[in-house]
């Protein structure tokens, strides 16, 4: 449920209420009886500060590389680092 801001226009009361969506807004001033008891626009309850927690808490994590499946067996393109089994799949080009 929101919080909303009231404030009484006639005495100056200030004061939060918790209230339902789809209750009606509250005219009487609680501390005088006054009906001009308004709702005011105020900020909201947090801010968000700093870099932001997406770019800190949540990034992918990059993955390691891929072994050369024929490394195992003394593959002498896995010792150079050039095996085309463990690099990744060329993209097909683009059809016209």
């Amino acid at each position: 449920m929101p919080i909303y801001e009231y404030r009484c226009a006639a005495c100056g009361f200030q004061k939060e209420h918790l209230q339902k969506l789809n209750e009606p807004l509250l005219r009487v001033c609680p501390q005088c009886g006054a009906e001009r008891y308004e709702k005011q626009l105020s900020a909201a309850g947090f801010q968000l500060k700093g870099n932001g927690w997406y770019a800190t808490d949540f990034k992918a994590q990059k993955k390691p590389a891929t072994p050369c499946p024929g490394a195992e067996q003394g593959c002498p393109a896995a010792a150079s680092g050039a095996c085309a089994a463990a690099a990744p799949a060329a993209s097909a080009p683009a059809a016209a």
